[in-house]
């Protein structure tokens, strides 16, 4: 990196940035990188030995009690540290992202035959290994989002007092109503309180079991996908793609890759001008708690074009890692600066989208039939919780994005 930085004693300087390498030579490389690292990945993975317990899943589909899953979201008990099938796993993820966006931004340079049969294998891929993660991340989100709802969790301002009684603090995994330990106009009234501490146990018990249930088919989807033909047929694809990028034609290694990554921002430009920028604006929406009312399963109406512009985002961020010649995320032109606002916005709109998600999944479980009142209380609170999530990632990505690029 020392060396894309311009020497200011050096006369050449003042001529600007050095030129941004041949199109076709800096996307053939940048693919084979890619290709490399996704090689690298999965060599990994098969020497790390993934076996059902690979990801940490639960192969049998057993799920801990409702109180173990409580204390695993207050973070009680050992934490599983990472281990080499997990890293390789998203190790492959990342690469099949990149090689995918990139065939999708510059196909016009490549095989379009070629490009067209690979990218929906490679979106297919990394779509089927994320799903496990997404469901243990989103199951953590919610549980410790319960326990922040229903004060059984130690907030900073508490740690004092948390100190002095510990016999208190450690009460709260009793499903028994406990009183908070200071005032908060933010939390719920004393009285609901009790409903939402008795119903915090057997909500979280409840997504523990439909999460847990869909992080194991999805682990198990996980391997019978690693295991499949139509992977191999995947690797194989990439391992030729490591030794020989089949671009269009001897033209296109000189063409320009300017057009095309301006292209990728424009599309992100045009879908960020037709978002609702000035009701994210507010701290608060109300018009996008509405929906969350709807005993309607379908997905929010506000949530798909926002989900459109991270991926937008995404293969705009790409097409700049692709003409800087590096694989750092937020790279922004030839000299391999970082834009910190495409960082803070693609943040936000991850938050946003685990937000979503999560959201989705508490209502989902609240239309469990024959559930207890108190559930059922607990879970809208925590579906209305993380509508307010949503808000404030729309909320921040608004702010971000306004700015002006700063650059590092």
């Amino acid at each position: 990196m020392a060396q894309r930085h311009l020497d200011p004693t050096d006369p050449t300087a003042a001529a600007g940035p050095p030129p941004v390498p041949a199109g076709g030579d800096a996307l053939a490389d940048y693919l084979r990188a890619q290709a490399t690292e996704f090689l690298r990945a999965l060599r990994l993975h098969r020497e790390s030995g993934a076996g059902a317990h690979g990801n940490g899943a639960h192969p049998s589909g057993a799920h801990p009690s409702g109180a173990g899953a409580l204390d695993r979201g207050r973070g009680r008990g050992p934490a599983p540290a990472p281990d080499g099938p997990v890293d390789a796993a998203r190790a492959l993820r990342r690469a099949a992202r990149r090689l995918s966006g990139t065939l999708h931004t510059f196909q016009p340079l490549l095989d379009a035959e070629w490009a067209e049969a690979m990218r929906p294998e490679l979106a297919w891929l990394s779509g089927t290994l994320a799903l496990e993660h997404a469901y243990a991340s989103r199951l953590d989100r919610l549980l410790q989002a319960l326990h922040r709802l229903s004060g059984s969790a130690a907030f900073p301002a508490q740690q004092q007092a948390g100190r002095a009684a510990p016999a208190r603090a450690t009460a709260t995994a009793d499903p028994a109503p406990v009183a908070p330990l200071a005032p908060s106009v933010t939390r719920p009234s004393p009285a609901d309180r009790g409903n939402l501490t008795v119903g915090a146990a057997k909500a979280g018990a409840l997504l523990d079991r439909q999460l847990t249930l869909a992080r194991t088919r999805a682990h198990s989807t996980a391997l019978q996908a690693l295991g499949s033909s139509r992977f191999h047929a995947v690797a194989d694809k990439v391992a030729l793609l490591a030794s020989e990028v089949p671009l269009k034609d001897t033209a296109a290694a000189a063409a320009d890759l300017r057009p095309l990554a301006a292209a990728a921002r424009d599309r992100l430009t045009d879908a960020v001008a037709a978002l609702p920028l000035v009701t994210a604006g507010n701290p608060y929406n109300a018009q996008a708690l509405v929906h969350g009312l709807s005993p309607d399963p379908a997905p929010h109406p506000q949530d798909a074009q926002w989900h459109q512009v991270r991926l937008l985002l995404r293969l705009h961020r790409y097409a700049l890692e692709v003409l800087a010649g590096t694989d750092a995320d937020g790279a922004d032109g030839a000299d391999g600066t970082t834009d910190v606002r495409l960082l803070a916005a693609g943040e936000a709109l991850d938050r946003h989208r685990d937000a979503s998600e999560a959201a989705a999944a508490a209502a989902q479980a609240a239309r469990t039939p024959r559930i207890a009142p108190a559930t059922a209380y607990a879970l809208g609170v925590l579906h209305a919780d993380q509508r307010h999530e949503v808000e404030a990632a729309r909320y921040a990505f608004q702010h971000s994005w306004r700015k002006e690029p700063i650059r590092l």
